[in-house]
């Protein structure tokens, strides 16, 4: 995996947990869930599970007696997961590499990421590695955000983020859209062994309640503030008032933010 999604560290995890995750991910996550339970799977593997927001609505819909199993590199993101779950609740956590995974040939009926893909520095090993875990007929579902064109708030973080190292911008909010075109995506899953594809576009509009806590999970939620830290001379507190300026000229406050996504569903053949 890069360095960037082994960054997720820290206090990184509650950041992204606790203020992005009610904003640009839980209405996502119930949509993956829910098109992963309609084919009735009983063994489930998650990859880039993070702090188990898709985890939690997958658990929740899938049948009762399914096995769902969450995935990630980076421990202290599933050491929170593991926090939203009680005993029994049919769901276990190992840390794995999504273009190494540690299990069988043909173990699982689904496999789900939703927004891991662009974290993979080797895309194809990880379809690959989808693809060899599913059974015949086993369905692959991810999501990947749209461009920066569609979801601007990703777009002015990353320029507000430059405006304070203009020779050395860090790079971190060009990395999460970075698979916004379709075509690779869907020729890269059909040279993995992918068929029967489903694609869509999802757009939500999602209310920014609290535009300063948005603005400040967006700078310390990821590995964006290991990046400015890295770079040195500048206070972190800085980066995030530019931010929530910019967020409320661009929002209001309580503001109204769109959101953009892609989902594909695909079928082991």
């Amino acid at each position: 995996m890069t360095s960037d999604a082994a960054g997720f560290t820290g206090d990184i995890p509650q950041h992204y947990d606790q203020g992005l995750g009610p904003i640009i991910f839980a209405g996502y996550a119930a949509d993956i869930a829910r098109r992963t339970a309609a084919s009735h799977p009983m063994r489930v593997l998650e990859t880039a599970a993070g702090t188990g927001i898709v985890t939690r609505q997958l658990r929740d819909v899938l049948p009762d007696g399914a096995q769902l199993t969450a995935t990630d590199l980076n421990p202290p993101m599933l050491d929170l997961a593991r926090s939203k779950f009680r005993l029994g609740e049919q769901v276990s956590f190992e840390p794995a590499d999504a273009m190494a995974l540690p299990f069988a040939d043909r173990s699982f009926e689904a496999v789900v990421c939703q927004f891991g893909l662009m974290f993979f520095p080797e895309k194809e090993r990880s379809f690959a590695e989808a693809c060899r875990v599913l059974v015949p007929g086993g369905r692959y579902l991810l999501s990947v955000w749209d461009s920066h064109r569609y979801n601007s708030f990703g777009r002015i973080a990353h320029e507000v983020a430059a405006r304070f190292f203009p020779s050395d911008p860090p790079q971190f909010y060009s990395v999460p859209f970075s698979c916004h075109q379709i075509d690779p995506v869907k020729e890269l899953l059909i040279a993995a062994g992918f068929g029967d594809l489903e694609i869509a576009v999802i757009r939500h509009e999602r209310e920014l309640p609290d535009v300063a806590r948005f603005a400040r999970s967006a700078v310390f939620g990821n590995p964006l503030i290991d990046q400015i830290r890295a770079r040195g001379g500048v206070d972190p507190e800085r980066v995030v008032d530019a931010l929530e300026r910019e967020y409320r000229r661009e929002f209001g406050d309580p503001g109204r933010m769109p959101i953009q996504a892609i989902v594909f569903s695909a079928a082991r053949r």
